[in-house]
């Protein structure tokens, strides 16, 4: 009697079970209820560990019913559901069937969109960025970067600056593929390169401010690729700027986001002599002063030969730079312009203001050498002191090279050329004041010591 009421109770509760199951897919939960719950959580126990293994033929029968019946369980569906189709991609020899896998491996990072698009570590914007990786891999010659476009511009739109980096890289990727078959695409890939070397830069920022070389590191190896592929897009010209922009300034020089951007992409380009450019960055100073805008109006001041207004302008750019690199080469104009009229005293003044401001600032180095050299003649009447100036010059010349490896070539060129100038041992000889290895101090405007050689 006992065993029978058992049996009967069993019955009973697989029967309410059986009454209540739902699969989660149905019912919006985790793992769905009553025997589907439990079918789900033996299909993910039974997948794991062979996916794990790489047993991926093992692991898809499981992996595919719970996938379906439960897509909302674990993140581990997607994860492996990856790896599990590309398997199966690279199985597959019927191109037909290729393309369907290919299409079942993009729903399943649509699916991961749906039920963990919200992760603050693997979002929407990574998952995507993810999808376009493999969809261009997987399609090779034969892909449309529109589609991959169309994915993608929504992200960028929605997370701006905080963008996933490799997101950031396809969707330019894509932007320059429809340019090579569209030329009507060439503002909009302007437009984008612009976006998103802004959003880079953003990134890089956060990154250095948070001493994250690794980050980085992959930022600067991303935007470098971008900017490669600006350059050599045939749209970086300042005439084709000029046409997309000319226009737009005058009706949105109230909209000081637009007016940056365009700024910005002016300078990188090197039109910096562009009337747009000195236009837009007239209205942008008034709105709300920036370096960009006040390095423009600077510029501008240049073409027309007032130079104490490109001063004026140039000063306030560096004042208004958030970088001391940025700060360090607006410095370094300064420093250039004034060689250029012989002030010589003033672009010394700039150049070391430029290296305080950056160490490596290797050019502004050199330049104060140049200077020296320029002027050692009129330092003193003795030829022999006359020479004695070339130390202070070398010396200049060694501080670049020393600075930064990318003035090594050229600093080292110059030591050789301007230590055949220092006097010979008989001179030195016969100057009782002079001794090798002894300090003196040059004279003139000049006013440092130096160690004769």
């Amino acid at each position: 009697m006992k065993i029978k009421g058992l049996l009967l109770a069993a019955g009973l509760v697989a029967t309410i079970m059986g009454a209540n199951a739902q699969k989660g897919v149905d019912n919006g939960t985790q793992y769905g209820s009553g025997e589907d719950s439990i079918r789900c959580l033996t299909n993910i126990s039974l997948f794991t560990p062979y996916a794990k293994v790489k047993n991926y033929a093992d692991a898809y029968t499981p992996w595919k019913a719970a996938y379906d019946e439960c897509p909302a369980a674990t993140k581990d569906l997607y994860l492996y559901g990856v790896q599990i189709v590309n398997w199966q991609i690279s199985e597959e020899k019927d191109p037909a069937k290729q393309d369907a896998l290919i299409e079942e491996l993009m729903g399943v990072y649509d699916k991961r969109v749906k039920y963990f698009g919200d992760d603050t570590r693997y979002g929407k914007d990574w998952i995507i960025a993810r999808k376009a990786q493999d969809y261009i891999r997987l399609k090779g010659d034969k892909l449309d970067p529109t589609i991959v476009y169309n994915w993608l511009t929504p992200i960028v739109d929605e997370y701006k600056d905080k963008t996933e980096a490799l997101g950031i890289s396809w969707y330019m990727f894509a932007s320059h593929k429809m340019l090579a078959t569209n030329p009507d695409h060439k503002g909009k890939y302007v437009e984008d390169f612009l976006k998103c070397s802004a959003i880079f830069d953003a990134q890089l920022r956060e990154a250095e401010a948070s001493n994250n070389e690794k980050e980085v590191t992959n930022l600067q190896a991303l935007k470098s690729g971008i900017e490669s592929g600006f350059a050599s897009s045939g749209a970086a010209d300042c005439e084709t700027l000029e046409s997309i922009y000319a226009q737009k300034i005058e009706a949105n020089k109230s909209d000081i986001d637009f007016l940056k951007e365009a700024i910005t992409l002016f300078r990188r380009v090197g039109c910096q002599e562009s009337e747009t450019y000195f236009t837009a960055s007239g209205y942008a100073h008034k709105l709300q002063p920036t370096m960009e805008s006040a390095f423009g109006l600077g510029r501008q001041a240049l073409k027309k030969n007032d130079y104490d207004a490109a001063d004026k302008f140039f000063v306030e750019a560096a004042s208004l730079a958030t970088d001391d690199t940025t700060k360090s080469d607006i410095y370094y104009t300064i420093a250039a312009i004034s060689y250029d009229r012989n002030s010589y005293s003033k672009a010394r003044q700039y150049c070391q203001k430029a290296i305080e401001a950056n160490p490596k600032a290797c050019k502004a180095y050199i330049l104060i050498g140049n200077m020296y050299a320029a002027t050692a003649g009129s330092i003193y009447d003795d030829p022999v002191m006359r020479k004695c100036v070339y130390y202070a010059v070398v010396d200049k010349f060694e501080a670049a090279r020393r600075a930064d490896s990318s003035c090594a070539s050229e600093a080292s060129s110059l030591i050789a050329r301007f230590s055949n100038h220092f006097p010979t041992t008989e001179e030195i000889f016969m100057h009782p004041e002079l001794e090798k290895g002894k300090r003196i101090t040059i004279g003139g405007w000049i006013g440092e010591s130096t160690t004769i050689r």
